[in-house]
C-alpha cells in the first residue's frame, strides 16, 4: 500500500523537472563542516569539482598562511596541485574514479617522503632533498585519488630540544626551542591565539587543518606528535595501533614508537582516511601485526549510540593544573554518562607514572641516533649521513643554521644518547615497553573497561616562548606516551574551549586494534557536543561556501 504513493511522488518530481527544464536545486557545502562524505556527494551530483574545492582551500592559505595572521604552516606548496585537481575532474567526467579520495585535497607533515616535493623533516640541513619515492601511506593516498596541496612545518626531526636524560637545568635552557619552530619552516602559530604554539611535533598539520587549509592531513606520532598538536588546535587526531599504518618512507625518530596518524576536523574524515592507508606493508615488519586485523570500513563504527552500555575508565591522574581545562573535562565526563556510558574512575600505577617519560626518552635518544643515519643514507651525497654530521653542520657558523637551540640538542644527543646495544636502552625497549603494556592492560581488565578517557593535556595550548625554567617532563604532565609505549590506539576529540579561547580535548585510549570502536566512541561524543570551533584568527572567507 505504501509503494504507490511513493511512485506517484516520484512521477510528480519527474513531471516538474520536464516542465521546468532544470535539475533540482543543489545546496552549497560549507568548507569547515563538510566531511569527505559530503564532498563526495557534491562531486557525484556535479555541484562541486575538485578544482573548485582546491581553489577554496588555496584562497585560505593565501589569506592566512604568509599574510594576515601569518600562521606559517606551509613549508612547500605544491605548484602542480591545480593541474592535478583538473586532471581528477577530467577523469571523473570520463567515468574513471581512482579511489575513495578522488580529488580530495590533503596536506602532509614534511617528514613524509614524496617523490615530487622536497622532504626536509623541518631541517634546513635537508633543504631541497628529493626522496627517491613516496612513503607507503603517501602512495596509498595518491592511488586513492588524493591531491597533495602542501608539505607542512614540524618540530625539527619530529622532536623537541633533545637533552633527555640530563639533570642540568642549563642543558634544558640551552635547548629550549620556541613552540612550533623549525630551522626550515620557521615559526608556526596557533590560529586560535597567535602568541601560542600548536604544540609538537605535527605543528603545521594541526594548524593547517584547524585553519581550513585542506580536508585532512597526515602527522606522525612518537610520543605525542599527532595528539598534542590536535589538542592544542582543537581538531581530531588519531595515533593508531602501532603496526596498523606503515612507517616506511617517514623520517624516523624512534621506530619502536613511531606511527603515522590522520588529523582532521571530524572523526568521520579520520576514519575515512584510515580506510585508505591501513594494511600490511612488506617493507615494514611491524605491519605484520595488522594481518587479519584491519577493518574493512572504519566509518561503519561511526554511529550515535556507540557509547551506550560501554564501560569507560576516567583516568584521574592528569588534571588539577588549570581550572578552566578541568571544568571542560568534567563536562565531558558528564556527557559520556548522558550518552549511556558507565564511567569508572581509574588511576595508573605509581610505577608506571614514575617511569613512562624516562622510558620514552631513552628509547627516542638511542633509536634516533642509529635510525636517522639509516634514513640519511638514502639521500643524495650532498646531504649529511649521520647524527654526528647533523650536529657538526648545525653548530658550524658557515651554515647559518637558524635554530641554535636545536643545534645544542643535536650535539647533546650525539654525545650522550646510548647506543642500541646499550643495556639501558635494551631494558627500556624490551622490559620497559612490556611493563607499560601490562600496566595498561591491568587497568582495562580490572574494571572490564572498553576504553580509558583522559584529559589530553592538563593545560591548553602552550605559549610560543619557552618556559623560563624548562626541565624534564613531570610524571603527570601528560599521558600521551603511554599509548606509544603500549602500542595502543589513542584518539583526541575536541571537548570545549577555555574562557580565554583555547581548545580543550579528551582522549580515548583502548587496546591494540580497537581503533574502530574508539572512533565510534569519539564520533558519538563529537556529535553530542559539536565542540570544535573555527579559530578566530582564520575566520570564514566569502568563498568558503562552494558548489551550486
Amino acid at each position: 500500500m505504501s509503494v504507490r504513493p511513493r511512485r506517484r511522488l516520484a512521477l510528480t518530481g519527474l513531471m516538474a523537472f520536464a516542465v521546468l527544464g532544470a535539475p533540482p536545486a543543489r545546496s552549497a557545502i560549507d568548507l569547515h563542516t563538510a566531511t569527505i562524505a559530503d564532498v563526495n556527494a557534491a562531486f557525484a551530483d556535479g555541484s562541486l569539482t575538485s578544482e573548485q574545492l582546491l581553489r577554496a582551500y588555496l584562497a585560505r592559505i593565501d589569506a592566512y598562511d604568509k599574510k594576515g595572521p601569518m600562521i606559517n604552516a606551509v613549508i612547500t606548496l605544491n605548484a602542480h596541485a591545480l593541474d592535478e585537481a583538473r586532471q581528477r575532474d577530467a577523469e571523473r567526467r570520463a567515468g574513471r574514479i581512482r579511489g575513495p579520495l578522488h580529488g580530495i585535497p590533503i596536506v602532509l607533515k614534511d617528514n613524509f617522503d614524496t617523490f615530487d616535493l622536497p622532504t626536509t623533516a623541518g631541517s634546513q640541513l635537508l633543504a631541497g632533498s628529493m626522496p627517491p619515492d613516496d612513503a607507503f601511506v603517501v602512495k596509498k593516498l595518491r592511488d586513492a585519488g588524493a591531491v597533495i596541496v602542501a608539505k607542512l612545518n614540524l618540530h625539527e626531526f619530529a622532536a623537541g630540544g633533545g637533552v633527555s636524560g640530563s639533570t642540568d637545568p642549563a642543558d634544558y635552557k640551552a635547548a629550549a626551542i620556541p613552540n612550533g619552530f623549525s630551522s626550515m619552516g620557521g615559526q608556526t602559530r596557533n590560529p586560535h591565539e597567535l602568541d601560542h604554539g600548536p604544540a609538537g611535533s605535527s605543528t603545521g598539520t594541526a594548524a593547517a587543518i584547524a585553519a581550513g587549509f585542506a580536508q585532512f592531513g597526515m602527522g606522525s606520532d612518537t610520543t605525542s606528535s599527532v595528539r598534542g598538536p590536535a589538542s592544542a588546535t582543537g581538531i581530531v587526531g588519531l595515533k593508531p595501533t602501532n603496526g596498523l599504518l606503515s612507517r616506511d618512507g617517514i623520517v624516523p625518530l624512534a621506530l619502536s614508537l613511531d606511527t603515522a596518524g590522520p588529523m582532521a576536523r571530524s572523526v568521520y574524515d579520520v576514519a575515512y582516511a584510515l580506510n585508505v592507508m591501513a594494511g600490511v606493508d612488506p617493507a615494514d615488519a611491524m605491519t605484520l601485526r595488522a594481518q587479519g586485523r584491519v577493518e574493512s570500513d572504519y566509518t561503519a563504527f561511526l554511529r550515535r549510540g556507540a557509547l551506550r552500555g560501554r564501560r569507560i575508565g576516567i583516568a584521574r591522574d592528569f588534571g588539577g593544573q588549570n581550572a578552566d581545562v578541568d571544568t571542560v573535562f568534567e563536562a565531558a565526563v558528564r556527557t559520556l554518562r548522558s550518552l549511556g556510558a558507565a564511567t569508572v574512575d581509574v588511576h595508573y600505577p605509581d610505577y608506571l607514572l614514575a617511569a613512562h617519560n624516562e622510558l620514552a626518552s631513552i628509547i627516542c635518544a638511542a633509536e634516533f641516533k642509529a635510525q636517522i643515519a639509516d634514513y640519511l643514507k638514502t639521500l643524495g651525497p650532498q646531504f649529511p649521513k649521520t647524527l654526528a654530521d647533523l650536529a657538526r653542520l648545525a653548530n658550524d657558523p658557515a651554515t647559518h643554521y637558524r635554530s641554535p637551540q636545536k643545534a645544542y640538542g643535536l650535539n647533546y644527543t650525539q654525545a650522550h644518547a646510548p647506543a642500541i646495544d646499550d643495556p639501558a636502552y635494551r631494558v627500556a625497549k624490551n622490559q620497559g615497553m612490556a611493563m607499560v603494556k601490562g600496566a595498561v592492560d591491568a587497568v582495562l581488565q580490572k574494571d572490564r573497561l572498553d576504553a580509558i578517557v583522559y584529559l589530553s593535556t592538563p593545560n591548553a595550548a602552550p605559549l610560543i616562548a619557552p618556559s623560563p625554567n624548562p626541565g624534564p617532563a613531570k610524571p603527570k604532565s601528560s599521558a600521551y606516551n603511554i599509548a606509544n609505549l603500549a602500542g595502543y590506539p589513542d584518539l583526541v576529540v575536541p571537548a570545549g574551549m577555555t574562557s580565554d579561547g583555547l581548545p580543550v580535548t579528551v582522549s580515548f585510549l583502548g587496546p591494540a586494534f580497537s581503533d574502530g570502536p574508539l572512533l565510534g566512541y569519539g564520533y558519538d561524543f563529537e556529535q553530542a557536543t559539536h565542540a570544535r570551533r573555527l579559530p578566530k584568527f582564520t575566520p570564514p572567507l566569502p568563498g568558503d561556501r562552494i558548489g551550486h
